[in-house]
């Protein structure tokens, strides 16, 4: 039987960005990445909710789950080899990550987008068999993917799914990913627009929702909006 804490990615690492890129085994240039060797865990789970989040959510929106898939396990594979999680886990956490952002969620709650989604994740993840410790690990890192700050820890998804967010929505440490990669990403999962899309989004939530956690990243859409390294993409 294996450990629901390493397996589901739920070690603690530094919160701060700056704190935990020092973790590195090595600070090294990105190599590029074909995304056809990164693979999709195939088990009925996945496949499950995949079909599920295509579904449920807008194109944009899917096609930014999946970047933040194949991003993060770049990300893991070149400078965070010693993070411990399943792939399996990884992409349950990406494809629902937003999917409190869809107009029926958004609307249907007083809750930030990311406890709605936290709560929707859980529930789906269980009625789908999913293990206690993982279902609560992907609600956990969804809850908290906006959660940015210099202090105290995060789990290992958590912090995983943070650097790909950022990376694709605002383009921070664009060192962590080669061009080649990010055009070969780009080049299955089109933006299709996504820095309006994305920035509309954040300020819808944050006009109905005054109060909403996405008001604590200050000037949220400007920032998205300045996303240098994804311009030519968009």
């Amino acid at each position: 039987m294996g450990d629901p804490i390493k397996d589901y990615g739920w070690e603690p690492v530094p919160r701060s960005f700056d704190q935990l890129l020092a973790t590195r085994p090595e600070s090294k240039k990105s190599e590029p990445i074909q995304i056809d060797s990164i693979k999709l865990p195939e088990t009925k789970l996945a496949q499950d909710i995949l079909e599920y989040a295509r579904k449920e959510l807008p194109e944009q929106t899917f096609n930014h789950s999946m970047r933040v898939y194949y991003y993060g396990r770049a990300i893991t594979l070149q400078h965070f080899p010693h993070f411990s999680y399943t792939p399996e886990t990884y992409l349950l956490l990406c494809l629902l990550h937003d999917i409190g952002t869809t107009s029926q969620n958004l609307h249907a709650t007083h809750l930030s987008f990311e406890f709605q989604g936290g709560m929707i994740a859980h529930s789906l993840l269980r009625a789908h068999a999913s293990p206690t410790p993982q279902a609560e690990a992907v609600a956990e890192a969804i809850i908290r993917h906006q959660d940015l700050g210099e202090t105290g820890n995060i789990t290992t998804l958590g912090a995983l799914v943070q650097l790909a967010t950022v990376f694709d929505n605002v383009g921070m440490n664009p060192e962590l990913v080669a061009t080649e990669t990010i055009e070969s990403v780009v080049g299955r999962w089109p933006r299709l627009g996504w820095t309006a899309c994305f920035a509309g989004v954040v300020r819808e939530e944050e006009a109905r929702k005054p109060w909403s956690h996405t008001t604590a990243i200050e000037d949220f859409a400007e920032k998205v909006e300045g996303n240098v390294l994804m311009r030519p993409y968009d």
